[in-house]
């Protein structure tokens, strides 16, 4: 098992690196005064320029759609690191370099499924940086960790689809850029379980698309939103259709393998830019007459920290590595477990940090609250805890059930 990067990868994260350092962390508040800007205008979903700003500084870099291996070159392996380091900034810097959910998992998608007229007025675009995207799947009224569960009906009316149904937690579809949904719906509810679900493009600007509201996170609105969308007897041309009739569920556990790649080692930048503001903030504060460094329990925070993040990277790259050897059904087990286990260390380690800090810890003066809250939904987005958990448990007991 070897987690060398490539030589091209090295070269990748010296220079992402540098952009980090000088660029995406000193535009970070610059980002935070646009956006309160822009709320205070009445646009809370209005783009900051500063990310434009980026996105240009990063074309000009070379440092963009590094999340695509037909295109950067890069393994999995390799993607994984990158995608730590710009976790460290996880506002900021997956958009600077185009490498920002849900975009990847829908270019993933439209790169292996679409048809080449979809690509080419929809993946194109999203590949140069002009538009984002949706992908419409989880649903209120029903337990959407099942997703054989979702209501919403796709219904062949000769060379039309009509769709009907209420999605919610649709990351991105706030933001006046998203100009495409990839919504999966039933268009067999009678069929065989995992052959019932089909996915379809519908254009934001398609007649019945509503957005009802924008959901918070603990409290927390990002700029790109996740809103609640009604779809109204939303009629778009059978031509939209991605794959085939009942490729629905293949489609959405393709689009998830290396995603969860992408998010897990995000996480885990932002779990090593929390250690490193606990280690900061423990070496300059002083209590009880000495600095928090030297009390014994604030140096085991930082040791249990340390050691949680390293083991949860082994585990991340090792779930990486075999999706590059053996494909996302081979790393199954690996996929699920670190779904579970980095999401877990992150909040774990940026608590500690919160902990640390005391009040400012909460507050809006670091960044540790708003890294909390990303990380504890991420327990239960692209499936929750105990999903994975029972996949890790089933494929565990498999050979001595046989």
């Amino acid at each position: 098992m070897d987690f060398e990067l490539s030589p091209k990868a090295r070269e990748y994260a010296e220079k992402l690196q540098e952009f980090m350092d000088e660029h995406v962390y000193p535009a970070e508040s610059v980002y935070e005064a646009q956006r309160a800007e822009l709320t205070a205008a009445g646009k809370p979903n209005a783009c900051p320029p500063i990310i434009e700003e980026l996105k240009a500084e990063a074309r000009k870099r070379g440092l963009w759609n590094l999340f695509l291996p037909d295109i950067s070159g890069l393994s999995n392996v390799d993607y994984a690191t990158l995608a730590e380091i710009t976790g460290r900034s996880f506002h900021l810097a997956p958009e600077a370099v185009n490498c920002a959910a849900p975009d990847t998992g829908n270019m993933e998608v439209l790169h292996m499924f679409g048809t080449e007229e979809q690509k080419e007025r929809w993946l194109r675009p999203l590949l140069e940086g002009q538009i984002r995207s949706a992908f419409a799947m989880t649903e209120p009224d029903v337990a959407s960790s099942d997703a054989t569960n979702i209501t919403t009906s796709i219904v062949r009316d000769g060379d039309e689809y009509v769709i009907n149904g209420r999605k919610w937690f649709i990351s991105g579809s706030a933001d006046d850029r998203c100009k495409i949904f990839i919504v999966m719906g039933k268009t067999d509810p009678d069929g065989p379980v995992h052959r019932q679900q089909s996915m379809v493009l519908v254009p934001r600007d398609t007649p019945g698309v509503r957005v009802v509201r924008d959901l918070t996170i603990f409290g927390y609105r990002d700029q790109h939103g996740h809103p609640e969308v009604v779809f109204e007897n939303v009629r778009v041309p059978v031509s939209n259709l991605l794959a085939n009739e009942g490729d629905g569920f293949m489609i959405a556990q393709a689009r998830l393998g290396p995603g969860r790649i992408h998010h897990c080692m995000r996480a885990l930048g932002m779990a090593e830019r929390a250690l490193e503001l606990m280690c900061q903030r423990a070496v300059s504060r002083v209590a009880f007459g000495k600095t928090l460094a030297e009390q014994g329990v604030v140096q085991q925070q930082i040791a249990e920290s340390r050691m949680a993040i390293e083991q949860a990277r082994l585990l991340t790259l090792k779930a990486a590595w075999m999706i590059d050897k053996y494909g996302s059904k081979g790393a199954r087990t690996e996929i699920a477990a670190i779904k579970v286990v980095a999401p877990r260390v992150a909040c774990e380690v940026i608590d500690r940090a919160i902990q640390v800090h005391g009040g400012a810890g909460v507050s809006g003066d670091t960044p540790l609250a708003g890294m909390y809250a990303w990380a504890r939904a991420m327990r239960i987005f692209d499936g929750p805890d105990e999903v994975h958990i029972r996949t890790v448990a089933r494929q565990e007991l498999k050979p001595y059930r046989s």
